[in-house]
Protein backbone atom coordinates (compact mmCIF):
# COMPACT_ATOMS: atom_id res chain seq x y z
CA UNK A 1 0.00 0.00 0.00
CA UNK A 2 2.95 2.40 -0.16
CA UNK A 3 3.38 5.24 -2.63
CA UNK A 4 5.37 8.47 -3.03
CA UNK A 5 3.90 11.81 -2.49
CA UNK A 6 2.51 13.18 -5.44
CA UNK A 7 -0.20 15.54 -6.55
CA UNK A 8 -3.99 13.60 -7.11
CA UNK A 9 -5.77 12.86 -10.61
CA UNK A 10 -8.70 13.88 -9.80
CA UNK A 11 -11.64 11.53 -8.03
CA UNK A 12 -8.21 9.97 -6.46
CA UNK A 13 -7.02 11.08 -2.53
CA UNK A 14 -3.31 12.47 -2.24
CA UNK A 15 -0.80 9.96 -0.74
CA UNK A 16 -1.71 11.24 2.66
CA UNK A 17 -4.82 10.84 2.73
CA UNK A 18 -4.33 6.88 1.83
CA UNK A 19 -2.18 6.36 4.22
CA UNK A 20 -4.12 7.94 6.91
CA UNK A 21 -7.14 5.36 5.37
CA UNK A 22 -5.30 2.32 5.80
CA UNK A 23 -4.10 3.02 9.54
CA UNK A 24 -7.82 4.12 10.35
CA UNK A 25 -9.19 0.76 8.80
CA UNK A 26 -6.38 -1.41 9.93
CA UNK A 27 -8.69 -3.28 12.73
CA UNK A 28 -11.34 -3.80 9.89
CA UNK A 29 -9.04 -5.31 7.12
CA UNK A 30 -8.83 -8.71 7.63
CA UNK A 31 -12.55 -8.91 8.22
CA UNK A 32 -13.56 -7.22 5.61
CA UNK A 33 -11.52 -9.36 3.13
CA UNK A 34 -12.51 -12.37 4.01
CA UNK A 35 -16.64 -10.80 3.90
CA UNK A 36 -15.52 -9.10 0.21
CA UNK A 37 -13.92 -12.29 -1.14
CA UNK A 38 -15.75 -15.04 0.77
CA UNK A 39 -12.35 -16.39 2.20
CA UNK A 40 -10.87 -16.69 -1.52
CA UNK A 41 -8.12 -13.98 -0.73
CA UNK A 42 -6.17 -16.62 1.15
CA UNK A 43 -6.24 -19.00 -1.84
CA UNK A 44 -5.07 -16.29 -4.27
CA UNK A 45 -1.96 -15.25 -1.88
CA UNK A 46 -0.89 -19.47 -2.05
CA UNK A 47 -1.22 -19.13 -6.33
CA UNK A 48 0.94 -15.95 -6.30
CA UNK A 49 3.56 -17.49 -4.42
CA UNK A 50 3.40 -20.57 -7.05
CA UNK A 51 4.64 -18.08 -9.33
CA UNK A 52 7.10 -15.69 -7.19
CA UNK A 53 9.44 -19.84 -8.12
CA UNK A 54 10.80 -19.07 -4.26
CA UNK A 55 12.50 -22.01 -2.40
CA UNK A 56 13.70 -22.81 0.90
CA UNK A 57 16.65 -20.24 1.89
CA UNK A 58 15.16 -17.93 -0.44
CA UNK A 59 15.49 -14.55 0.54
CA UNK A 60 11.75 -12.67 -0.72
CA UNK A 61 10.29 -9.01 -0.25
CA UNK A 62 6.76 -8.09 0.09
CA UNK A 63 5.96 -4.63 -1.23
CA UNK A 64 2.42 -3.04 0.12
CA UNK A 65 2.57 -6.01 2.56
CA UNK A 66 -0.59 -4.65 4.58
CA UNK A 67 -1.27 -6.91 7.28
CA UNK A 68 1.03 -9.92 6.54
CA UNK A 69 -0.98 -12.56 5.09
CA UNK A 70 0.86 -12.69 1.64
CA UNK A 71 4.34 -12.18 3.58
CA UNK A 72 3.41 -14.96 5.67
CA UNK A 73 2.21 -17.36 2.20
CA UNK A 74 5.88 -16.59 1.45
CA UNK A 75 7.80 -17.40 4.66
CA UNK A 76 5.83 -21.05 4.30
CA UNK A 77 8.17 -21.50 1.35
CA UNK A 78 11.29 -20.48 2.01
CA UNK A 79 11.33 -22.13 5.01
CA UNK A 80 14.13 -23.67 6.29
CA UNK A 81 16.24 -20.91 6.73
CA UNK A 82 14.67 -18.23 4.81
CA UNK A 83 14.02 -14.56 5.34
CA UNK A 84 11.02 -12.52 4.51
CA UNK A 85 10.68 -8.90 4.91
CA UNK A 86 7.57 -7.02 4.14
CA UNK A 87 7.02 -3.38 3.81
CA UNK A 88 4.18 -0.77 4.06
CA UNK A 89 3.68 2.93 4.55
CA UNK A 90 0.53 2.23 7.20
CA UNK A 91 2.22 1.73 10.96
CA UNK A 92 -1.43 0.53 12.11
CA UNK A 93 -1.03 -2.59 9.16
CA UNK A 94 2.44 -2.80 9.92
CA UNK A 95 1.54 -3.54 14.01
CA UNK A 96 -1.22 -5.66 13.21
CA UNK A 97 1.07 -8.14 10.84
CA UNK A 98 3.33 -7.99 13.56
CA UNK A 99 0.68 -9.39 16.13
CA UNK A 100 0.66 -12.31 13.77
CA UNK A 101 4.01 -13.52 13.77
CA UNK A 102 4.21 -15.19 16.93
CA UNK A 103 1.73 -17.48 15.87
CA UNK A 104 4.46 -18.93 13.21
CA UNK A 105 7.52 -18.95 15.71
CA UNK A 106 8.37 -22.41 15.07
CA UNK A 107 9.31 -21.75 11.64
CA UNK A 108 13.02 -21.74 11.03
CA UNK A 109 12.69 -18.14 9.13
CA UNK A 110 13.17 -14.69 9.20
CA UNK A 111 10.31 -12.65 9.01
CA UNK A 112 10.21 -8.95 9.70
CA UNK A 113 8.11 -5.87 9.00
CA UNK A 114 9.37 -2.20 7.82
CA UNK A 115 8.11 1.08 6.84
CA UNK A 116 9.06 1.85 3.55
CA UNK A 117 8.15 3.91 0.21
CA UNK A 118 7.41 1.52 -2.67
CA UNK A 119 8.71 3.98 -4.80
CA UNK A 120 12.05 4.62 -3.22
CA UNK A 121 12.80 0.80 -1.77
CA UNK A 122 15.79 1.02 0.63
CA UNK A 123 17.34 -2.28 -0.38
CA UNK A 124 20.37 -2.71 -2.74
CA UNK A 125 19.88 -3.78 -6.00
CA UNK A 126 19.36 -7.59 -6.75
CA UNK A 127 19.50 -8.20 -2.63
CA UNK A 128 15.79 -10.57 -3.65
CA UNK A 129 15.06 -13.84 -5.11
CA UNK A 130 11.66 -12.41 -5.80
CA UNK A 131 9.21 -9.66 -5.13
CA UNK A 132 5.91 -9.14 -4.80
CA UNK A 133 2.93 -7.18 -3.91
CA UNK A 134 -0.94 -8.08 -3.07
CA UNK A 135 -4.04 -5.50 -3.94
CA UNK A 136 -1.39 -2.91 -3.04
CA UNK A 137 -0.42 -2.06 -6.54
CA UNK A 138 -2.91 0.04 -7.33
CA UNK A 139 -2.25 2.52 -4.63
CA UNK A 140 0.85 3.28 -5.80
CA UNK A 141 0.94 7.05 -7.19
CA UNK A 142 3.65 6.01 -9.67
CA UNK A 143 2.57 2.11 -11.00
CA UNK A 144 5.61 2.17 -13.03
CA UNK A 145 8.17 3.41 -10.81
CA UNK A 146 6.90 1.09 -7.90
CA UNK A 147 7.22 -1.91 -10.38
CA UNK A 148 10.44 -0.50 -11.48
CA UNK A 149 11.69 -0.33 -7.84
CA UNK A 150 10.47 -4.11 -6.76
CA UNK A 151 12.20 -5.24 -10.25
CA UNK A 152 15.52 -3.70 -9.26
CA UNK A 153 15.93 -5.17 -6.07
CA UNK A 154 15.66 -8.58 -7.27
CA UNK A 155 18.49 -10.43 -8.59
CA UNK A 156 18.70 -11.29 -12.10
CA UNK A 157 16.54 -14.51 -12.77
CA UNK A 158 14.63 -14.16 -10.21
CA UNK A 159 10.56 -12.64 -10.22
CA UNK A 160 8.13 -9.83 -9.64
CA UNK A 161 4.84 -11.22 -9.24
CA UNK A 162 1.79 -8.50 -9.19
CA UNK A 163 -1.85 -9.89 -7.16
CA UNK A 164 -4.73 -7.39 -8.29
CA UNK A 165 -8.07 -7.42 -8.63
CA UNK A 166 -9.24 -6.34 -12.24
CA UNK A 167 -12.46 -5.53 -13.98
CA UNK A 168 -14.05 -8.15 -15.84
CA UNK A 169 -15.40 -7.20 -19.05
CA UNK A 170 -18.15 -9.42 -20.50
CA UNK A 171 -21.17 -10.06 -18.80
CA UNK A 172 -22.74 -11.57 -16.84
CA UNK A 173 -19.38 -11.10 -14.37
CA UNK A 174 -19.14 -7.97 -15.51
CA UNK A 175 -22.25 -7.11 -13.97
CA UNK A 176 -22.05 -8.47 -11.08
CA UNK A 177 -18.96 -6.80 -10.24
CA UNK A 178 -19.90 -3.75 -10.84
CA UNK A 179 -22.84 -4.34 -8.46
CA UNK A 180 -21.16 -5.68 -5.69
CA UNK A 181 -18.38 -3.11 -5.98
CA UNK A 182 -20.00 0.24 -6.84
CA UNK A 183 -22.89 -1.10 -4.25
CA UNK A 184 -22.79 -3.56 -1.97
CA UNK A 185 -18.64 -3.05 -0.92
CA UNK A 186 -19.57 1.13 0.16
CA UNK A 187 -22.71 -0.41 1.78
CA UNK A 188 -20.33 -2.82 3.97
CA UNK A 189 -17.99 0.15 4.37
CA UNK A 190 -20.60 2.04 6.22
CA UNK A 191 -22.03 -0.50 8.43
CA UNK A 192 -18.36 -0.95 9.28
CA UNK A 193 -17.82 2.99 10.02
CA UNK A 194 -15.54 4.29 7.36
CA UNK A 195 -18.00 4.42 3.99
CA UNK A 196 -14.68 6.69 2.37
CA UNK A 197 -12.37 3.68 2.37
CA UNK A 198 -14.28 1.51 0.80
CA UNK A 199 -15.82 3.66 -1.53
CA UNK A 200 -12.13 4.41 -2.83
CA UNK A 201 -11.56 0.88 -2.98
CA UNK A 202 -14.02 0.25 -6.53
CA UNK A 203 -12.77 3.74 -7.57
CA UNK A 204 -8.96 2.73 -7.48
CA UNK A 205 -9.75 -0.77 -9.27
CA UNK A 206 -11.13 1.33 -12.24
CA UNK A 207 -8.16 3.42 -12.64
CA UNK A 208 -6.00 0.22 -12.30
CA UNK A 209 -4.63 -1.05 -15.96
CA UNK A 210 -6.17 -3.88 -17.24
CA UNK A 211 -4.67 -7.26 -17.77
CA UNK A 212 -2.66 -6.31 -20.61
CA UNK A 213 -1.94 -3.26 -19.78
CA UNK A 214 -0.25 -4.32 -16.83
CA UNK A 215 1.59 -6.57 -18.68
CA UNK A 216 3.37 -3.75 -20.77
CA UNK A 217 3.64 -1.59 -17.82
CA UNK A 218 5.91 -4.52 -16.73
CA UNK A 219 7.62 -5.58 -19.74
CA UNK A 220 9.03 -1.39 -19.61
CA UNK A 221 10.06 -2.37 -16.40
CA UNK A 222 12.58 -4.12 -18.10
CA UNK A 223 11.16 -7.72 -16.88
CA UNK A 224 11.01 -10.25 -19.35
CA UNK A 225 8.82 -13.55 -19.78
CA UNK A 226 5.60 -11.91 -18.55
CA UNK A 227 2.41 -14.01 -18.03
CA UNK A 228 -0.93 -13.72 -16.37
CA UNK A 229 -3.81 -15.69 -15.22
CA UNK A 230 -6.98 -14.68 -15.00
CA UNK A 231 -9.18 -16.48 -11.56
CA UNK A 232 -11.84 -15.84 -9.31
CA UNK A 233 -13.91 -15.72 -12.43
CA UNK A 234 -12.15 -12.65 -14.42
CA UNK A 235 -12.24 -10.70 -11.23
CA UNK A 236 -8.58 -11.56 -10.01
CA UNK A 237 -5.32 -11.13 -11.96
CA UNK A 238 -2.06 -12.56 -11.28
CA UNK A 239 1.03 -11.30 -13.23
CA UNK A 240 4.74 -12.33 -12.98
CA UNK A 241 7.97 -11.19 -14.82
CA UNK A 242 11.03 -12.27 -14.69
CA UNK A 243 14.10 -10.12 -14.13
CA UNK A 244 16.61 -9.95 -17.24
CA UNK A 245 19.62 -12.02 -16.75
Amino acid sequence: MAGQVSSAPPGTLEESQVQAMFDRIARLYDGMNTVMTAGLHHRWRRRAVDLAHVAPGDRVLDVATGTGDLAFELAARVAPGGEVIGTDFSERMLDIARSKAPARAAWDVSVRFEPGNALALRYPDGSFAAATVGFGARNFSDLERGLGEMARVVRPGGRVVVLEITTPRRPPLSSFFHVWFDRVVPALGRFAGDSQAYSYLPSSVRRFPGPEELAGVMARCGLRSIRYVLTGGGIIALHAGEVAR
